[in-house]
């Protein structure tokens, strides 16, 4: 009979399960593990409720948010050195973290708890040394970052459900919201809002769909040696921003944002994804890295397009009440050491749109069908 290899699973296991153990103090200021153990069938976390009941809190605002990373770990040469190889994963394990918890933090959530599903049809080949070694200092990196711990997880081998040597990186988080804050919800968008721009470091963890096909494309295929000497597949691979702490930091300032969205699949049409019939006016926009320039030459993609496919360097977008606010949030922005501007204003409109006027482009909602 064909058994499943339990050898190459729980050897993985024991690895994840020592990861789980270097994270298990980052929620610390959140609650603490009981019996301070992990690989049980369920583990238990206490959260402390005193910060509530001593803010009089009545509400606890919690979220469980599922998300999976997507072709983003496909995006590479077949001939990486082992250290190639090592920092490739240790950058996929923080886009990991990244892509669950910075939608989580678009609603004001910390995440506390975060869990990794991970099936394969050949853990022998896929749980390799420098996989193990890369990811998951990755993903510990990115749990300290956050300030979760990295909580449970599971490493299903799926013969005939999964291609061999392929490995599906996908997880679940729990967060809530600090005592006496109300999630933002985009309930208080409004015209007369202001935009803040808050940089990303390349594709993130969306569009590799495409820059997958381009590879294929280029002459040097992923080796291809960008200007500024990334390979591209490095430039394509740079770690993710966690937005975590930040949207922490701007609401312990005491400042609510009527909305928060990070540009993720859809690009910049994520802009307008509040159903209110709204204009977002873009005056500004921040520098695009390199990589994007490089896409949209060797693709010749024009700008517009660019735009509605990847974030072209723009990770988050948080709309403020007044600029006062807004230009607090780029102080914060520049102490947490990411590069922010004021990008624009929201009017009244007739439908929802996107102008943006530096690239001479205006985003339509009758292409873009997403709402909040």
């Amino acid at each position: 009979m064909d058994h499943v290899d339990y050898d190459s699973l729980d050897k993985a296991k024991n690895a994840f399960i020592d990861a789980s153990r270097r994270t298990s103090r980052f929620a610390a200021k959140y609650g603490f593990i009981p019996d301070d153990r992990f690989g049980a069938s369920a583990n238990v976390f206490s959260l402390d409720l005193k910060p509530f009941l001593s803010a009089e809190a009545e509400e606890l605002y919690v979220t469980l948010l599922p998300e999976g990373l997507g072709t983003a770990d496909d995006a590479r040469p077949d001939d990486l050195t082992a250290e190639e190889a090592e920092q490739f994963w240790r950058n996929i394990g923080i886009k990991t973290v990244s892509v669950m918890t910075n939608d989580a933090a678009s609603t004001g959530m910390q995440t506390i708890l975060i869990s990794l599903y991970l099936p394969s049809s050949s853990p022998e080949l896929v749980f390799n040394e420098t996989f193990m070694k890369g990811f998951l200092d990755g993903f510990v990196e990115g749990c300290k970052e956050v300030g979760c711990v990295y909580f449970s997880g599971e490493t299903p081998q799926l013969k005939t459900k999964i291609y061999p040597e392929k490995l599906d990186i996908a997880g679940a988080l729990f967060g809530i919201m600090p005592p006496r804050r109300e999630p933002v919800d985009g309930s208080q968008l409004a015209a007369g809002n202001t935009m803040v721009f808050v940089q990303s470091t390349g594709p993130n963890e969306n569009g590799f769909t495409s820059l997958r096909e381009l590879a294929s494309r280029i002459p040097g295929g992923y080796r291809t040696k960008l200007p500024g000497g990334q390979e591209y597949w490095q430039a394509i691979n740079n770690p993710s921003v966690l937005y975590t702490p930040l949207i922490q930091d701007i609401l312990r300032h005491d400042i609510q944002p009527t909305n928060i969205e990070p540009i993720t699949g859809h690009g910049w049409q994520k802009i307008m994804r509040s159903s209110k019939p709204l204009r977002y006016v873009v005056e500004q926009i921040l520098p695009v890295p390199e990589i994007f320039q490089f896409v949209q030459e060797y693709s010749n993609t024009s700008p517009e397009e660019m735009i509605k496919i990847f974030n072209y360097g723009l990770g988050l977008v948080i709309f403020t009440e007044t600029n006062e606010e807004a230009k607090k949030i780029i102080e914060i922005c520049s102490e947490h050491h990411l590069n922010a501007i004021i990008g624009g204003q929201v009017e009244k409109a007739t439908k929802r749109e996107v102008v943006v006027k530096p690239l001479r482009t205006t985003l339509s909602s009758e292409s873009f069908h997403l709402k909040q």
